[in-house]
């Protein structure tokens, strides 16, 4: 090697454990947000009990022919989420929460819908109303100590029940969305039945823990973040629109919903990843649907199809949230197939592209705090 040449090998070398290491961050990152999965915890448990209680309402009301009120089960189910790992007084306290915040969300979406031109939300407004719901509720669940955080299933709750036509009566409504429910906090506390699952619950614990006990700076720290659950799922909501009406599509609220996904994280990259994860679990899903579309499940199936969907999310939801997002597709368009008749390959079409629009909205208002902090340190 002569003299000349020694610095182009050295250079060369030097580059190759850069690249080398460029790709196998690559690979780390990859396999990171798709195949990775954390250990479990009994997570078996909380997923059969969110699954029964949107099972046992969905198959009465599909046996008793009122689908029409299975939009207001489906959604009064989500109170089974919460709590799901804590002692048998905490978690009822947390879903007794949970479940009013959700029949306010959808007593005020009713309402809304009852009294807009047509029987539903004009898009427009629809993604203004949605966006202060989504604000107010991210500032409730922050303040009442609500796990998972945010509001996203208040978001979803709101703008799907406000854009249905034809409602049915209001008091069939809340009276279902109040009795299943009342069934989520019967089977949150069900396992106490088991010695070996038995944790104490007397009216005199549940007078303790129902004092929630906020320090001024986690107040501050909520409504700080309660800003993010304004702006992205406003400017997704105007963005899927925009898009929709210009290319002949919609259900602009799942790009809202997807809006919201990254802000949950305890660091950028990991909301990062979220984001990425509900894109690329939402593509493999739509997949799936596809292939139990093609078979023309009858009614009671899709009904098990759906407590599948809904228990394999909650298994894997605080494990993987890529493989999660696998089973929350199929399951939420399943749902809407089951209670309105729509072309399957519309719901996949509009699903992929407000997924798509969603997502990266949140992705953006997740960067844009560290962007700002950066150019402005310049």
């Amino acid at each position: 090697m002569t003299r000349g040449a020694a610095p182009d090998g050295a250079y060369d070398g030097a580059r190759r454990p850069r690249a080398d290491g460029a790709g196998a961050a690559v690979v780390g990152f990859l396999r990171e947000t798709l195949f990775s999965i954390g250990p479990a915890r009994r997570d078996h448990l909380p997923a059969a009990r969110v699954a029964l209680g949107l099972f046992l309402p969905l198959l009465i009301l599909t046996l008793t022919g009122r689908l029409d009120l299975a939009i207001f089960a489906n959604f009064s189910a989500f109170t089974g989420i919460y709590g799901r790992n804590e002692p048998h007084r905490m978690r009822l306290v947390t879903q007794a929460r949970a479940g009013l915040l959700m029949f306010a969300v959808l007593l005020a979406a009713t309402l809304v819908a009852r009294l807009s031109p047509g029987g539903a939300l004009d898009p427009w407004m629809s993604v203004a109303a949605t966006s202060v719901v989504a604000w107010a509720c991210s500032i409730i669940a922050g303040l009442w100590h609500l796990r998972p955080a945010g509001s996203l299933f208040y978001i979803f709750a709101f703008a799907a029940v406000a854009s249905v036509p034809h409602q049915p009566p209001l008091w069939e409504a809340m009276l279902t969305s109040v009795l299943v429910i009342a069934l989520c906090l019967g089977i949150g506390v069900l396992s106490r039945v088991r010695a070996s699952h038995r944790t104490p619950l007397s009216w005199k614990e549940l007078a303790r823990v129902r004092r929630i006990r906020v320090a001024p700076a986690e107040r501050r720290m909520v409504w700080v973040e309660s800003i993010g659950y304004l702006v992205a799922p406003a400017l997704a909501g105007w963005a899927a629109t925009s898009v929709g009406q210009a290319m002949g599509f919609g259900h602009n609220y799942w790009a809202m919903v997807a809006a919201v996904v990254p802000l949950v994280g305890h660091s950028t990259r990991h909301r990062v990843t979220r984001g990425l994860q509900r894109v690329l679990g939402t593509v493999v899903g739509l997949g799936l649907l596809w292939v139990i579309v093609a078979v023309r499940p009858e009614a009671w199936v899709m009904v098990i199809l759906i407590a599948i969907c809904q228990f394999g999310a909650e298994l894997l939801i605080a494990r993987q949230y890529f493989l999660a997002q696998v089973c929350v597709t199929p399951l939420a368009l399943l749902s809407s197939l089951l209670m309105a008749r729509v072309e399957p390959a519309t719901l996949l079409h509009d699903r992929f592209i407000d997924t798509v629009i969603g997502a990266a909205v949140g992705l953006l208002v997740v960067l844009a705090p560290a962007v700002f902090r950066r150019l402005a340190t310049r």
